[in-house]
């Protein structure tokens, strides 16, 4: 049996972070979480839960230079999973250089391939950010890879991204634009189980993985099909052309104009599916590891039925 690689997820407790930490410690890899004090108290439940599964806690934070190398140096494998702050990974780039033993490093992505997007503002400067991230990483050196998992599918599905709805709709949809582009909805816990199989994939070695099952991968019209065959009822559908969602984008304050710009490069540019995956840069996630188990978008909605 191969030997486990040490595992140090940055962001643990948050939204996709703590699917990553429970993926790691349930593969048998020796796992750390670096958890700031304060989220100790306001997470207890999530830290506690990390624990049961004999995650080594370790307090620190970014910030904290030093404490930061002493606990890379402990590990083979970093993965960010921050959720903001995304420019501040620089911070974790110097401590792996310092500590000099990391065999390689995740900076948080897990969404769309930011180096493909055709996103506009003001998604276009976040996912700048992470690109700047990218080439710091290849600046420095770092064996790395980046992984890109496109739709959380917790988010989308299950309202099947109607705004302010909390169920998926049984009366009418709106659709953004001609429902014709196809994106890829993953649930977080396989994005978790595929993460933390790249890291470790001698394959995967400064590529880009992407989550992108076929099976998971609908165009906005065919994914509404499947709920409608689901109900047994025809839902009354509503499009927004893409020139009424551009105006909503300009006219919107924050957040909902991240929401609007997000939704116009995943449900109307298709920015997670126009282009074809090559050797030369990625590979696919769910051809890589036929032996995870996921769920599929069929099989995710039945709960909702």
């Amino acid at each position: 049996m191969a030997e486990k690689s040490k595992i140090l997820v940055i962001g643990g407790t948050g939204y996709i972070g703590k699917h990553i930490v429970e993926a790691s410690a349930k593969a048998g890899n020796p796992t750390f979480a670096l958890v700031r004090e304060s989220t100790l108290s306001s997470k207890a439940a999530i830290v506690d839960g990390f624990k049961s599964l004999g995650v080594t806690i370790v307090v620190g934070d970014i910030d904290d230079h030093e404490k930061l190398v002493k606990a890379i140096k402990e590990v083979d494998i970093v993965i960010s999973a921050l959720g903001q702050n995304i420019p501040d990974q620089v911070k974790i780039i110097a401590a792996i250089k310092e500590a000099g033993n990391v065999k390689r490093f995740l900076p948080s992505e897990f969404g769309n391939d930011v180096g493909r997007t055709r996103a506009v503002e003001p998604v276009r400067s976040i996912f700048q950010e992470k690109v700047k991230i990218r080439e710091a990483v290849q600046a420095a050196g770092i064996p790395h890879t980046f992984v890109s998992s496109n739709c959380f599918a917790g988010y989308f599905l299950p309202n099947l991204n109607q705004p302010g709805a909390t169920s998926p709709p049984r009366e009418n949809v709106v659709i953004l634009g001609d429902g014709t582009a196809k994106a890829v909805y993953n649930k977080e816990e396989d994005i978790g189980a595929f993460t933390i199989k790249a890291a470790q994939d001698p394959r995967t070695l400064n590529k880009i993985v992407y989550i992108r099952p076929e099976s998971n991968t609908y165009s906005f019209n065919d994914l509404v099909a499947l709920w409608e065959k689901k109900i047994g009822k025809s839902l009354q559908k509503i499009y927004i052309p893409e020139e009424q969602i551009l105006k909503n984008i300009q006219e919107a304050e924050i957040p909902m104009n991240i929401i609007y710009a997000l939704g116009h490069a995943v449900f109307v540019l298709g920015d997670q599916t126009y282009f074809e995956i090559e050797p030369s840069f990625g590979l696919e996630a769910s051809e890589l590891y036929p032996d995870v188990k996921y769920t599929t978008v069929d099989e995710y909605l039945d709960q909702f039925v």
